[in-house]
């Protein structure tokens, strides 16, 4: 019977509307003008699955066969959709709106999920194709750009986050950053790199690397700055950061580590306290300087310690010279604020005798080896014995305890 249907070539318009009464029939004619099928339109649908009753022309609408639904609204051309239309899901919720075109999407439109709108943008034979916006849920922009055959991401495209920040600007290839020039961003705006890429791959450019202080996580701790070549990372400069965000360290950077040349700043005023060359985060040779920029060592570090070089004072006159790790020596904290070891050195450690300071105050005097007291030596608090007696691998063997 849908065979007959499709096979006759001339379909006498009988009625005007019939879309929403099931109980009418459709009467089919021949050139003849010969009844040749009278069913009703239940028996149609059941048949066809869909009320499409003859060529249309103008607007109409579209129901599914199962409970009625409407799902399409809108223009008709020969029994196409062509012109303005609206589609609908099973929910009765829209789903597109736009313009068609021989029955497919083809134009401008619109489409929608949720009642949301996701996209925006041109259609070609049923696809998207040329100028696009695509949104989430919440309405947000998260890429406007090309689109080719249905796919995003192809030709110059915007691509952005959920909070609507730009992460990536440039061309794409069937949905990959690629063949081409393109700036990327982090989470937080913050441009990470610029250049070219190649199938999806940083590949000639410059680079950035920013990482955020786990305890204070809106906090800069490590900047890398860097190159690409060929899609390597190359030639690495870094920028360090205290969870306060001032300058610690800047200079060349490898494998996580500081390798090459760089300058340690001291933490509060910013003054540089080493300047020279790093290997795999240790000293190697440099010059060192007191908190007021004065001079306190010049030369060679073994694994960080003073090796081959000489130390001055607050002054600037020389106190002490070391070769190959041996000489007398002083020590100062980390930041060159204050003295913490005058001593004997031996093979770049204290070794022989020695004293020991916490904020310039003696807390020991006595004897060491290998870095560590052994021998005989004292201990003070606030500038009182408190202990005297011998030393074994840096703890107290025996003791005289003193009255304060």
């Amino acid at each position: 019977m849908l065979n007959l249907i499709k096979s006759t070539i001339i379909l006498k318009k009988i009625f005007n509307s019939i879309y929403d009464e099931i109980k009418y029939n459709i009467v089919l004619y021949n050139k003849k003008l010969q009844k040749i099928l009278n069913i009703t339109i239940q028996d149609y649908m059941n048949l066809s699955k869909k009320y499409i009753i003859g060529e249309r022309n103008g607007k109409g609408k579209e129901y599914n066969s199962y409970d009625n639904k409407l799902i399409f609204e809108g223009e008709y051309l020969n029994g196409k959709r062509n012109g303005k239309g609206k589609e609908y899901n099973e929910k009765g919720e829209l789903i597109f709106e736009g313009e068609y075109f021989k029955g497919a999407k083809h134009g401008n439109g619109k489409e929608y999920h949720n009642n949301k709108l996701i996209f925006e943008g041109e259609y070609l034979k049923g696809l998207k194709n040329g100028k696009g916006k695509a949104f989430n849920e919440e309405g947000k922009l998260i890429f406007e750009g090309e689109y080719s055959n249905g796919l995003k991401f192809n030709g110059y495209g915007k691509e952005y986050n959920n909070e609507g920040k730009l992460l990536y600007e440039g061309k794409y290839k069937y949905g990959i950053r690629s063949n081409g020039k393109g700036r990327e961003f982090n989470y937080k705006g913050e441009l990470i790199f610029e250049g070219e890429y190649l199938d999806g791959k940083k590949w000639i450019g410059k680079g950035v690397e920013i990482n955020y202080d786990q305890n204070f996580i809106y906090k800069k701790n490590l900047i890398l700055e860097f190159e690409y070549l060929y899609g390597f990372k190359r030639n690495f400069k870094a920028k360090e950061y205290n969870s306060f965000d001032c300058l610690i360290y800047e200079g060349e950077f490898f494998h996580g580590k500081k390798n090459g040349k760089g300058k340690v700043f001291h933490h509060n005023n910013g003054n540089v306290i080493f300047e020279g060359e790093f290997i795999n985060n240790r000293k190697k040779r440099g010059k060192s300087f007191f908190e007021n920029g004065k001079l306190e060592y010049e030369g060679e570090y073994l694994y960080d310690k003073k090796w081959n070089g000489k130390g001055y004072d607050k002054n600037g006159n020389i106190i002490y010279e070391l070769i190959n790790g041996n000489g007398r020596v002083k020590e100062y904290d980390d930041f060159n604020d204050y003295l913490i070891f005058e001593g004997e050195y031996l093979n770049g450690k204290r070794n022989g005798k020695g004293k020991e300071y916490e904020y310039n105050r003696l807390i020991y005097e006595g004897e060491y080896l290998n870095d560590k007291r052994n021998g005989k030596g004292k201990e003070y608090e606030y500038d009182s014995l408190i202990f005297e007696g011998e030393y074994i691998d840096g703890k107290r063997k025996e003791m005289k305890e003193t009255i304060k």
